[in-house]
């Protein structure tokens, strides 16, 4: 299941990216239009900023902004930031990959033949789809 930092980061990256312009946005404004906790939201944008996709400025007119186009931010990186590992168990992770303790043959294993084929099709979704493809 998705967790809600990713969600509420995802519709936040969003509101972001249908801006006509690329002026900060405070973080009440967003927060206030998505119905996300502020305090919450502040967490999500500042993990967000370090990723290089995010700006921020302090200050009367500040906020966040978005600093690369919604073309070049993957949801690949977004969610693997947000998520952490895109798949479900850690014998099939491409980046965090671990052995199970209770698996001495991942070959002969039949979770970890499904799992295989759910991050494969998930990585396919995420690899084929950016922030550009999220706006409305």
């Amino acid at each position: 299941m998705l967790s809600k930092k990713t969600k509420y980061g995802l519709k936040a990256l969003t509101f972001l990216a249908n801006r006509p312009d690329r002026k900060p946005i405070a973080i009440a404004e967003i927060a206030d239009h998505e119905n996300i906790s502020q305090k919450f939201l502040e967490s999500i944008l500042l993990t967000l900023r370090r990723t290089g996709y995010l700006g921020s400025k302090k200050g009367k007119g500040g906020g966040y902004y978005l600093i690369k186009d919604p073309s070049e931010i993957p949801m690949t990186t977004v969610m693997r930031v947000l998520e952490g590992p895109i798949a479900m168990v850690s014998c099939v992770s491409l980046n965090f990959y671990e052995q199970c303790e209770d698996c001495p043959d991942e070959q002969a294993c039949s979770v970890h033949k499904l799992m295989l084929k759910v991050r494969d099709s998930a990585l396919e979704v995420y690899r084929h789809t950016t922030l550009a493809d999220l706006m409305v």
